[in-house]
């Protein structure tokens, strides 16, 4: 699956803002369960862990500049979160959100989801299964724009 991208983002990239500046300080949610049918719809599954910057209440950003219709993850931050609840939660999907995303079914929300894996996902894990309280980071992530 390639990632997906709520009406909300694809709107605000088209009329006013940059990816980057509209998911500015935005946070990556991870999952457990069957990821929705699009990035629109409400979350599903258990929220395992919210991946902020160095495990605080402060959003991420992504790098100064795009190369080649790709931009990344601002190299200079670390981006992780404590892993909740009970485990351990075996991940399937996440769900990179503007600040103040409520997760519920909306055309309005800023969203990109896309699948968790080891290798060859939108977000690549060391492991799926995380561990409750266990601190999970991310060191890679990378949005990309179709070519022409």
């Amino acid at each position: 699956m390639a990632s997906k991208f709520s009406t909300g983002l694809r709107n605000a990239m088209l009329d006013t803002a940059s990816f980057k500046t509209t998911m500015a300080l935005g946070f990556i949610k991870i999952y457990t369960g069957t990821p929705p049918a699009d990035a629109d719809a409400a979350a599903t599954g258990t929220l395992a862990v919210t991946i902020s910057l160095t495990s605080t209440a402060t959003g991420i950003n992504m790098a100064a500049a795009a190369v080649t219709g790709v931009i990344a993850k601002l190299g200079t931050e670390t981006w992780s979160g404590v892993v909740t609840g009970a485990g351990p939660h075996t991940v399937t999907y996440f769900r990179h959100v503007a600040a103040g995303d409520t997760g519920v079914l909306s055309t309005t929300e800023k969203r990109v989801q896309g699948l968790c894996a080891l290798a060859g996902g939108e977000l690549n894990l060391s492991s799926l299964s995380l561990t409750s309280a266990a601190t999970q980071t991310i060191d890679s992530y990378n949005i990309a724009l179709p070519t022409l």
